[in-house]
């Protein structure tokens, strides 16, 4: 029930808001009297002509002057009676409305000379008012229409039937005189009231619209354009709405939207100023929204709420979101790896990311020369919490400083920057180069190397040249500052797994003593093969035959070789 009612009162606003208007010109019901321009008039008039009296219906509260004539006695009958002059004002299409009666010719049996039962109206457009109107020939008036009792005459026998006409003209000029003209009618013009009419003052989609006084024709439309209201701006274009000639508007076109700062008022058709406390960041239809987490809003129209101290925003951020605050420290930073040239350093994430996600880790380094020092990620900002720094010097102490940052981390001074540090001294040369050096197999994803221990000629320092344990590296040609991955052995030989196939990989290999890790071994390059489909193998007496698509392959312990079908002559590699 309660949503039927409001649905009732909704239609009624909007009927409401489209209803023609009518702007009164002239109404005689509310004049104590009306002296209007007559002819014939004064003594040495034919006819008695048009006469004012008072209409009166005290049931009713009727209490009008009005116009009567009744001349049917006389022969060649021309009565005239002229309105005031009517400014049009604003107005395109003019309205009169009469009400009158007509007395039945019936009543005046045998009297009657020239009884009619109709009058005409006519009308004259003029660009200035004057006392007296125009010339009463008919020929310089335009005839509105005759005018008959719709409703009915009265006779002796039955009631008055008051009729009611409207009539309507386009004017173009300052203004107009109406006139009616009696040719032997008995005629009371009880009211006459004179209107044009407007599609009303009206707001939709917060643009206010003047009120539009209809064209010139019916037919006609008229295009209004409207006035944001108060704290609102135009979207999409000038407003527009259309006023049909009836007096009703339709099709409204673009509007406004309440600024940021101000909420809209649908009912209302108003916006208004967002509250302590909360905020509007854009222009639009949404409401003023809480402050959010950590900021706060004291003034009146706030598009966004001020950050609590220690707490940003940053500019990319949407207005909505929580103010947030750089990360602390990372934790845990520690040294995984140091030679006489290269540092590894690993950390876990701060224990408090400021509320952020965006968390990205950047190095600091004291002593190291620009230019000369490489690190791996190489980008000045990285997001994983490993860090290898390369080109240093042997038996140098280095201090290393690990920021954690976030988008709000350029609002804070440096001096306030949360970090983590460490001093790494770096390990001294060590001349221990692997010898001999050398590729045993390669499969379509393993490569089997092997290599000779380290000699010392000089035999000098055996107990620190005593290698601990060999570290072999390898990696895709022309990545190995990316993508190197490396194994540590005891033993003087090993095989690679997990390769793939046809794929290029330079593998070296490099020894740890007392002193320190060695240099790496001069690269060298192999290419992974491919499996081949077999179809059939045997093995017998250390000979291996496989049959494969297109042919077969054969090896021995010094000699392998292969047959093609195409040819029937067998290629044969010495090992």
């Amino acid at each position: 029930m309660e949503m039927l009612t409001t649905l009732l009162s909704f239609l009624a606003i909007l009927i409401w808001r489209t209803s023609a208007e009518q702007v009164v010109l002239l109404d005689t019901t509310g004049e104590a009297s009306l002296d209007w321009t007559r002819y014939p008039y004064g003594p040495q008039a034919n006819t008695p002509g048009w006469v004012e009296e008072s209409f009166t219906n005290f049931q009713k509260g009727i209490n009008w002057r009005s116009y009567v004539v009744c001349d049917v006695a006389y022969n060649n009958v021309n009565n005239w009676l002229w309105s005031p002059f009517i400014d049009r004002g604003v107005a395109n299409r003019i309205y009169i409305e009469i009400k009158f009666t007509i007395r039945d010719c019936s009543l005046f049996p045998g009297n009657a000379l020239s009884c009619k039962e109709t009058f005409s109206l006519l009308y004259y457009e003029f660009d200035a008012a004057t006392r007296e109107p125009p010339p009463w020939d008919a020929e310089r008036y335009k005839l509105i229409g005759r005018i008959a009792a719709g409703d009915g005459r009265f006779n002796t026998n039955s009631e008055v039937n008051i009729n009611t006409e409207v009539k309507s003209i386009p004017v173009t000029k300052k203004g107009v005189y109406f006139a009616f003209r009696d040719q032997g009618a008995c005629i009371s013009l009880l009211a006459i009231k004179i209107y044009y009419i407007t599609c009303p003052e009206v707001t939709i989609n917060f643009a206010r619209f003047p009120a539009t006084p209809t064209g010139k024709e019916i037919t006609i439309i008229e295009q209004a354009q409207g006035t944001c209201v108060s704290n609102a701006e135009m979207v999409g274009g000038t407003p527009t709405y259309l006023c049909k000639g009836d007096g009703k508007w339709t099709l409204p076109t673009y509007g406004c939207k309440c600024k940021a700062g101000f909420q809209p008022d649908m009912d209302k058709q108003t916006c208004n100023v967002c509250q302590p406390e909360t905020y509007k960041a854009e222009t639009g239809d949404g409401p003023c929204l809480p402050c959010p987490e950590h900021s706060v809003g004291r003034d009146y129209g706030l598009t966004e709420c001020r950050c609590n101290s220690g707490y940003y925003r940053s500019p990319t951020d949407p207005k909505n979101m929580s103010c947030t605050q750089p990360p602390s420290a990372p934790q845990n930073l520690t040294v995984t790896f140091v030679d006489q040239s290269h540092v590894t350093l690993s950390w876990l994430p701060p224990d408090n990311l400021g509320g952020r996600t965006d968390i990205v880790y950047r190095i600091k380094c004291d002593a190291c020369v620009h230019g000369l020092v490489q690190y791996h990620p190489s980008t000045d900002t990285f997001n994983e919490t490993r860090v290898s720094i390369g080109g240093l010097n042997a038996v140098t102490t280095y201090r290393f400083q690990i920021f954690a940052e976030n988008g709000v981390s350029q609002l804070v001074t440096r001096a306030n920057m949360n970090y983590a540090d460490i001093a790494v001294t770096t390990e001294a040369s060590v001349s221990s180069n692997i010898p001999n050096v050398r590729v045993l197999s390669v499969k379509s994803t393993e490569i089997t190397l092997a290599w000779d221990a380290p000699t010392n000629n000089d035999n000098l320092d055996m107990e620190n040249d005593y290698v601990e344990s060999y570290e072999v590296r390898w990696y895709v040609k022309n990545d190995v500052d990316h993508n190197s991955t490396s194994i540590l052995t005891s033993d003087l030989k090993l095989t690679i797994m997990d390769l793939n196939q046809r794929t290029e990989y330079g593998v070296q290999v490099r020894a740890k003593t007392a002193n320190g890790w060695g240099d790496y071994s001069p690269v060298i390059y192999k290419t992974t093969g491919q499996v081949l489909n077999t179809a059939y193998s045997h093995d017998a007496e250390g000979f291996r035959i496989q049959l494969v698509a297109g042919g077969y392959s054969g090896s021995s312990s010094n000699t392998s070789w292969r047959y093609c079908s195409y040819g029937g002559i067998p290629e044969v590699q010495n090992k």
